[in-house]
């Protein structure tokens, strides 16, 4: 019985990537370990967002030149956005490595694992193998750059790589992510999606409430419906147009199904359907991750992310305006190509009107193959980013304290996601989260909570975390 290791890098959309990828090599034959080491065939998804993940994977390669030794017949693969990107790069760069596929490629993945491993195991000498792998990674750059064409179709196309969901390939049997659009059509200028991911391409309503109604028979009571901007879906078919509104009523209906969330936003594509459709849905996750990226009119322009500031400013206030206790998280990146100390103290500004559950804050990383790195210098110091990183987190953290502490005496429902730690009295520490995504822990005899739905006291608070007690009479 061969063994396969999948190692994910990067968003949500890789991560479902591998959960599909895992289904797809069970349902060939293979058998999933948790242990590299023991793995015949390792597998690393990956992330291109961001320099230090693509380094990581390169160092990770590296490592595994001896595993490549002592198992001849093993099968290295990387898959996901930085495959898409790299393509040779990734075989000159770590000859070891028998093949590389892409986002849209995934429907290749258990053929081309299991002719490498049947032509490794049917080799009798060392030299041949080498040779042998290395003519393997050829014949499948051949192949990708055969597909290269037919992209667009390739990644929009979900029936080509639809295996069955398996729930053994989730970290919780209980939640689900469901993709229902592939690609961007943004084109901001720090991001590499759309070249590694394609156009985007919505998926027909049906197919996703089959799978949905599929998820909820294996005992999942959350889904969060996931797109580069999920909010761009848009599926038209016999003159009518589905827009992600729509969708969330339509999924509302599945009996059984408990909680719904989404993600990720475009600011833009945030219109008043979508907010009624979150204030209106019991079963909608009250809370927002809607990116801003920065706080200043010229960073966006340079970005194109096509709104001000001032339209971002109004964008939440709508938002908070419309739905009730709604939580919102964002993201920022903090110095990109030429931004001033003035255009930073815009995106301090915003953070601080805008008041924010989280926000993910990153440092621009430069990516070969984006407009930016092509149009602009990246003449902002790694020491000046750190220091503005550092500022706006510190920021952060202090508006996330004090929102979290007005849940101080309050009663939260949450669903119980896993364990976070376990005494020595052999009770355990649970955590889970309520719909406005503020996560919540509580002491526990055992784990037999965990997939269920639970209403908690709120005795004490930390910025990102409520602390919180059964009730007596539970």
């Amino acid at each position: 019985m061969l063994k396969f290791y999948i190692e994910t890098v990067g968003c949500q959309m890789n991560v479902l990537d591998s959960e599909l990828a895992h289904s797809s090599l069970v349902q060939s034959g293979l058998v999933p370990t948790t242990n590299r080491n023991n793995a015949d065939v390792i597998l690393f998804n990956t992330c291109s967002v961001r320099q230090h993940a693509e380094d990581k994977i390169y160092s990770a390669l590296g490592r595994l030149k001896h595993w490549k030794v002592t198992k001849p017949y093993g099968v290295l693969g990387v898959i996901g956005c930085m495959a898409q990107k790299e393509q040779k790069i990734i075989f000159q760069r770590a000859p070891h490595v028998d093949l590389v596929l892409g986002p849209g490629q995934l429907e290749l993945l258990s053929e081309t694992v299991h002719q490498l491993l049947d032509e490794k195991l049917q080799q009798n000498r060392v030299d041949r193998e080498v040779d042998q792998k290395m003519e393997s990674g050829k014949k499948l750059l051949v192949s990708l750059k055969r597909q290269e064409h037919r992209h667009a179709e390739v990644v929009g196309s979900f029936r080509l790589f639809d295996p069955v969901r398996n729930p053994e390939a989730r970290y919780n049997r209980f939640q689900a992510m469901v993709r229902i659009m592939f690609g961007c059509d943004k084109f901001c200028t720090y991001c590499i999606v759309p070249s590694v991911r394609g156009p985007e391409q919505s998926r027909p309503p049906q197919e996703i409430i089959d799978e949905i109604q599929t998820l909820v028979r294996q005992g999942v009571v959350e889904i969060t419906l996931i797109g580069q901007t999920v909010n761009s879906y848009r599926y038209k078919t016999g003159g009518k147009t589905t827009l992600l509104s729509d969708l969330l009523y339509q999924v509302s209906k599945i009996e059984g199904l408990q909680r719904i969330c989404f993600v990720t936003n475009y600011p833009r594509g945030m219109d008043d359907d979508l907010l009624y459709a979150v204030r209106d849905l019991p079963k909608v996750a009250k809370h927002l991750h809607v990116p801003a990226q920065s706080g200043s009119d010229a960073v966006l322009r340079r970005m194109k992310r096509n709104y001000s500031a001032s339209e971002y400013r109004e964008l939440v206030s709508r938002i908070y305006a419309t739905i009730p206790n709604v939580s919102m998280t964002c993201d920022f990146i903090v110095g990109f190509c030429g931004e001033t100390d003035e255009e930073f103290l815009q995106t301090v500004e915003l953070v601080q009107d805008c008041r924010f559950k989280n926000s993910f804050i990153f440092k621009y990383s430069e990516r070969r193959g984006t407009k930016s790195a092509e149009l602009y210098a990246d003449d902002v110091q790694e020491s000046v980013k750190k220091i503005r990183n550092n500022i706006l987190l510190e920021i952060q953290d202090k508006i996330s304290l004090e929102q979290n502490q007005q849940f101080i005496g309050k009663t939260v429902e949450i669903l119980v996601e896993g364990t976070t730690k376990q005494f020595e009295t052999g009770d355990v520490q649970l955590s889970g989260r309520t719909s406005c995504d503020r996560i919540v822990v509580f002491d526990a005899p055992d784990n037999r909570l965990i997939g269920q739905f639970l209403k908690l006291n709120i005795y004490d608070a930390a910025p990102f975390t409520l602390f919180a007690k059964q009730p007596a009479d539970s």
